[in-house]
């Protein structure tokens, strides 16, 4: 038998480490499962995450059991809108009603910066004219006086509006509380579109 000179009887004979042959055959595959726990890690924190309904607060918008997709892009290039579907940390007030920081909200964008926002009469007043509104469960049964947005912040509702701890109850929303947009609904199958 003939042997290569380059190569010592020893070298062939001994086994390679452990870890070694570990990492040769499973490598590749930790490498790959690696970067896609990274990669969803920045997906959910910066692009976009999946959250559910878990109340009644936006009958009949959304229903108890909705699956949504939260985006969070949109807002680094322009501000919320009148009308928005917004996801938000609760601010410090119902952080004193007891509702835990890393809990999400739900609401509707109503007032922007610089709005007068009133109810009266089961309407909505923005800057004293008539919201038009057909997406709420019913008209609000209780009035609220004149109160105008702050700079940074936002005036928000549920759709279901006697059912909803929002703006209403507990004042303003500051801007950096916001978490996304919701801008789809996944699940029911049913009711899958954009929202």
């Amino acid at each position: 038998m003939k042997t290569n000179p380059d190569e010592s009887p020893l070298e062939s004979t001994v086994p390679q480490p452990l870890l070694a042959r570990l990492w040769g055959k499973w490598g590749e595959n930790i490498t790959i499962l690696v970067l896609a726990l990274g990669l969803a890690f920045f997906i959910r924190t910066f692009v976009a995450e999946p959250r559910y309904i878990p109340s009644e607060s936006m009958f009949p918008t959304l229903e108890i059991g909705d699956r949504l997709i939260v985006e969070k892009l949109s807002y680094y290039s322009h501000p919320p809108q009148r009308g928005d579907i917004i996801v938000f940390a609760p601010p410090p007030q119902l952080q004193e009603q007891g509702f835990e920081a890393d809990q999400a909200f739900i609401k509707r964008v109503i007032g922007l910066p610089g709005d007068t926002v009133e109810v009266k009469n089961g309407r909505v007043l923005i800057n004293r004219e008539l919201l038009t509104e057909s997406y709420i469960a019913e008209a609000p049964n209780y009035l609220m006086s004149p109160m105008i947005v702050p700079s940074a912040q936002l005036f928000v509702m549920g759709d279901n509006r006697n059912n909803s701890n929002d703006s209403h109850v507990w004042g303003f929303l500051p801007n950096e509380n916001i978490i996304g947009h919701a801008c789809f609904r996944f699940w029911p199958l049913e009711r899958v579109g954009m929202r």
